[in-house]
């Protein structure tokens, strides 16, 4: 019934829907329920350590028999310099002070490890069906290993130049990551942000440019853009944010009502909180430091201050210094079900193409 069959027969999966892997908000439960749905199931797996990566891929084998995506980072590690972290504090001081936090206190560096060795061999142990990365793709030698294990590899692209570089070197499929995406840019060969198509131009142009299957990312949350998606030339499409309210998701109480009460224009793409560029819902800290400073430190050392003003904050039920990562499509979301979420996706979307044929 699908008029693209492609990423269904490549994925065995019910249907060409792939959940977004979004690092912080979700873990194997969201996977799972999604996985019964008949999608995919993304583990994001940059925030984990390789011990709780295998925790969790058996947690969703003992539950589901259906193919497992694990997400990585393939970012290049950039120190923090000392004069980049005393900005940095020295930024965010009045907000310390505000919440009666020590700057001067340690504080746990934030945990988002590019791909490596170790968990290459996590990989290699577990054979997920699927690996995805974001910022490009690890190293030769480690992605011939992942390959060599039986995984099919996709890749984010935010330009054609991308989407044809991961095709070069082997991807089985590329996402498409419009500028309407939530979360982390997955720009690799740029740092132009202001350059970045949004979905509807960026798909057709990487569904011509490349003979892989196109998978569409950015403002799809139901039917309609699904359906739409297909119309510009995709495979499949992967949907993060209209997942975020579901049951399933560990959003706090705070971030549900923030992203209930979400509009198409509250979310906004922002340094400040990782020091990388991504989308999510604007926050206090986004609204008086940014939302692009130069003040922040590279990626990922911004987040390491916030964390304890971030803790502060939520146990007041507020998130103005939550990266709470959504796209513009954000309001479309339900407090649903996942596995339901995803059937009613499917099926409003093929609905909505037969309608469209007729």
């Amino acid at each position: 019934m699908w008029p693209d069959r492609r990423l269904i027969d490549l994925f065995k999966t019910e249907f060409p829907i792939v959940l977004a892997p979004m690092a912080g908000v979700m873990d194997a439960e969201l996977v799972i329920a999604v996985a019964e749905g008949g999608g995919l199931g993304s583990l994001p797996s940059a925030m984990l350590s390789p011990e709780k990566a295998r925790e969790q891929v058996n947690i969703i084998r003992q539950r589901v028999k259906a193919p497992v995506n694990m997400n990585f980072f393939c970012h290049t590690p950039v120190d923090l310099t000392t004069e980049a972290e005393a900005r940095w504090k020295q930024r965010l001081t009045g907000y310390y002070t505000e919440h009666g936090l020590d700057p001067a206190a340690p504080i746990n560096a934030a945990n988002r490890a590019p791909f490596d060795a170790a968990f290459c061999e996590v990989v290699e142990e577990l054979r997920p069906e699927i690996v995805s990365f974001h910022f490009g793709l690890p190293e030769q030698a480690l992605l011939k290993r992942v390959k060599a294990a039986g995984c099919l590899v996709i890749s984010s692209a935010t330009t054609v130049k991308e989407a044809v570089w991961l095709e070069e070197r082997g991807v089985d499929a590329v996402i498409a990551q419009g500028a309407e995406a939530g979360g982390h840019r997955g720009m690799f060969l740029t740092d132009k942000i202001s350059e970045q198509p949004g979905t509807f131009a960026l798909v057709p142009q990487v569904a011509d440019a490349v003979k892989v299957p196109v998978i569409a990312a950015g403002g799809i949350a139901d039917g309609r853009g699904i359906a739409a998606a297909f119309a510009l030339g995709a495979s499949g499409v992967q949907i993060g944010s209209a997942y975020l309210r579901c049951l399933e998701s560990k959003v706090s109480a705070g971030g549900r009502k923030a992203l209930a009460e979400a509009r198409d224009d509250s979310t906004v793409i922002t340094n400040v909180m990782t020091g990388r560029p991504a989308r999510g819902v604007q926050n206090r800290l986004m609204r008086e430091a940014g939302p692009i400073s130069p003040e922040a430190p590279p990626f990922p050392h911004a987040a390491t201050a916030l964390g304890p003003l971030k803790a502060a904050a939520e146990k007041q039920g507020r998130v103005d210094f939550t990266n709470l990562w959504a796209g513009q499509a954000v309001a479309l979301g339900r407090e649903v079900p996942a596995a339901e979420l995803t059937r009613d996706f499917a099926k409003s979307a093929l609905v909505r193409m037969k309608a469209l044929a007729g």
